[in-house]
């Protein structure tokens, strides 16, 4: 699934990325390997032995380069915002304001939209945002994703 969310992301050598959900780090490597030397990636995980996992990876791979955050990616990561493009892997209610506000202008953001647990899955979203701040929204397919957690995933939005 990594092409098909970082080909519409336009990735480019000097780029920065936010990855939220880090899994194994593959992507967050992968990112790094289209972004190169010049390039940031920070790949924010919520679960702390999938973190460490990711992190064991990473340093045996030789991407030591790469900033691994434990913690809510559902609020992105401000310190290093803004980014030129946000990628998203797991199922949002919505895109998280706190990724909107991080990306730059022009930018591009790629998200599951919809409940995980839906028969037919989720829609995958590209956010794009013009050199004005105008923003345009396209699904591109439906894809399978888990629940992304944290406040502003499911079942701990503000307000509910």
């Amino acid at each position: 699934m990594y092409p098909i969310f970082y080909e519409p992301l336009e990735l480019k050598d000097g780029d920065r990325l936010l990855e939220i959900g880090t899994g194994s780090g593959y992507g967050a490597a992968l990112a790094k390997e289209l972004v190169g030397h010049n390039g940031i990636v920070v790949s924010i995980e919520i679960n702390p032995i999938t973190h460490r996992f990711a992190l064991e990876n990473l340093k045996r791979t030789g991407y030591e380069d790469i900033l691994l955050v434990l913690g809510d990616g559902s609020l992105g990561h401000a310190e290093m915002a803004p980014y030129d493009a946000v990628c998203v892997t797991a199922a949002c209610p919505e895109i998280p304001e706190p990724l909107i506000d991080q990306l730059k202008t022009p930018g591009r953001l790629m998200a599951p939209i919809g409940n995980s647990y839906s028969l037919f899955g989720q829609d995958l979203v590209l956010l794009t945002k013009d050199e004005d701040g105008c923003m345009r929204r396209s699904t591109l397919m439906k894809v399978s994703y888990v629940p992304l957690v944290g406040e502003y995933g499911w079942g701990r939005r503000r307000g509910h």
